[in-house]
């Protein structure tokens, strides 16, 4: 059989139900054989960094490997930047990208390139198939590859010819693997045994326990314990129930402040994530000095490799903290078990006293014209159903954002990893593609929304029903922030005014942008208006952008 068949039924032997991608000359051999291949819906992307973000998306709120089919050296160049969020937030995406044929390589032809060196820095395996009889096994592999823990994406180069090239090599079936594995009990014990040390313990939840789908397993150990929970900065999920009373909030960018925030803990328990990216560098660790560090992973690979540790261990995310949690309950005394309920308590208590200074900021800010943040997302929370799916890159708003929308665990949030822009208009494809049965909104502010604009045709071409919620203050606010935080870190001794920093000039104009590309769209000046806008935009069923005019920084 020709390459191309054999391509195409991999991707049916492992489960793919769609690739993302954006068309060329030389995916053709692709092209022309999805009619024969109607199990394979193909999800059309105007540009290519908005074909990786979708299916990096798509591969988190799915479990699913996703593909996505790129186009030749410029077409793997636009989709680098998205390949390295997709990399960051560890999602398990065969990126494809076609190759020129292999007969005119030394000759430089049009678009040519070494592919397999470009996609190399942000892929965990990236190889060219040089023959037709490469292609089961290297597929097999690349799938294979793409869901070893941590999980991530791998690139495959497709030379035109070798998709013509006759082979007698089949398809493989997937391997059937199973790769959790129980931690070891002694290891079990010690974390056990430092845990009823503890007087002050913190966890910091990452991903891998939405992924995993241990979030309850996290809640029955932080109840057992009496513990702080707290997430990264950056994440690609809620790890753990914002309104627990145990949830804090989301970790700064920098070790000072992390160690700031974590204040008096005396142990501190990582859970299923790379720990820590910073944004900017302070001296000391991250850890207040003195507390005990424990760790908790599904690969080898984490375990140790920023931070040494009290005590670590290697296992099932679920798994891992049900053991741990039926150790403490097994050993701990009657003082244990009362200090943790006070714990407990104490934390409530503080969770009401947060929300009601959170109430008197948003009262405080309640009637700002242009709208505040506060305000904003109260009203966002207001017009929004209970079961709706949020997709955040509201960047500067999404502290508010968090404050006001309770995220229960997997599936109600979507953020995107590497701090790269641009990914959440795309990824809200991606999602709705995964749960198409759920209302999915994606929050984004007006400068991310400008890098992933293509998104809105995706949308209206596939009738996918997603709101795009963009939040225009006109400028690059968070660079503002970051300027500040620069001056006063650098003592740059400067108070220039911002420079490049404001999207005025002409003003972008969302509604002509959305319509453009066949997007019904509004704008909405006044804060009454949001809550009746979202609601309407919801409930029309179809591709629909709310822009909001918001506050700029003061």
């Amino acid at each position: 059989m020709r390459g191309r068949r054999v391509l195409m039924e991999s991707f049916v032997a492992h489960g793919v139900r769609h690739i993302f991608g954006n068309p060329g000359t030389t995916e053709t051999p692709l092209l022309d054989s999805l009619p024969a291949f109607p199990q394979l819906a193909y999800i059309m992307a105007l540009h290519e960094g908005v074909a990786v973000s979708a299916a990096s998306f798509y591969a988190q709120a799915s479990g699913r490997v996703a593909v996505t089919n790129l186009h030749v050296a410029p077409g793997l160049g636009n989709g680098i930047g998205s390949l390295y969020g997709a990399l960051k937030a560890n999602s398990p995406v065969v990126v494809t990208a076609s190759q020129q044929d292999t007969r005119m390589r030394l000759n430089n032809p049009l678009l040519g390139h070494d592919l397999v060196a470009m996609a190399a820095p942000v892929t965990k395996w990236s190889v060219q198939i040089e023959r037709a009889d490469e292609i089961a096994p290297i597929m097999r592999r690349a799938f294979k590859v793409a869901t070893d823990a941590p999980q991530g994406p791998v690139f495959v180069a497709l030379p035109i010819d070798v998709m013509e090239q006759e082979t007698a090599v089949d398809v493989l079936a997937p391997d059937h693997l199973w790769r959790a594995t129980r931690p070891d009990p002694e290891g079990i014990e010690a974390l056990a045994a430092l845990l009823l040390k503890s007087k002050h313990p913190a966890i910091i939840a990452g991903d891998d326990v939405a992924r995993s789908g241990s979030v309850q397993a996290l809640v029955a150990l932080t109840e057992a314990v009496g513990a702080t929970v707290w997430f990264e900065g950056l994440r690609h999920h809620a790890p753990f129930p914002t309104g627990h009373p145990s949830y804090r909030q989301a970790l700064p960018g920098d070790a000072r402040q992390v160690r700031k925030a974590l204040g008096d803990a005396d142990l501190v328990l990582l859970v299923g994530g790379p720990f820590f990216e910073d944004i900017w560098f302070a001296p000391g660790g991250h850890i207040p000095d003195g507390a005990a560090l424990l760790q908790i992973e599904a690969s080898a690979e984490r375990l140790a490799l920023n931070n040494r540790l009290d005590a670590g261990v290697v296992g099932d995310i679920a798994a891992s903290l049900g053991a741990l949690t039926d150790a403490l309950r097994a050993k701990a005394g009657a003082e244990f078990r009362q200090t943790a309920q006070n714990r407990n308590a104490a934390l409530a208590e503080l969770q009401a006293k947060e929300k009601e200074a959170y109430r008197a900021r948003v009262e405080k800010s309640w009637t700002r014209e242009p709208s505040s943040m506060p305000r904003v997302t109260a009203e966002l929370r207001r017009g929004l159903p209970d079961n709706v799916v949020i997709v955040d890159e509201s960047i500067t708003a999404s502290l508010d954002l968090a404050r006001a929308f309770d995220y229960r665990g997997f599936g109600d949030y979507f953020g995107g990893r590497g701090g790269g822009i641009g990914q959440g208009l795309a990824g809200a494809i991606g999602v709705k593609v995964a749960m198409p049965d759920r209302p999915v909104v994606a929050v984004s502010g007006d400068g991310s929304a400008m890098y992933a604009i293509q998104s809105l045709w995706t949308a209206a071409h596939h009738k996918l029903a997603i709101v795009f919620v963009v939040l225009a203050n006109r400028e690059y606010r968070i660079l503002k922030h970051n300027v500040d935080v620069w001056r006063q870190n650098f003592e740059a001794g400067t108070q220039h005014p911002y420079q490049n920093m404001d999207i005025t000039g002409p003003a972008l104009d969302f509604v002509h942008l959305a319509a453009g590309m066949g997007v019904e769209a509004v704008r909405v000046e006044r804060a009454d208006d949001i809550a009746g806008a979202v609601a309407k935009a919801v409930a029309s069923r179809r591709p629909y952008l709310v822009e909001i005019a918001i506050e700029g920084k003061r």
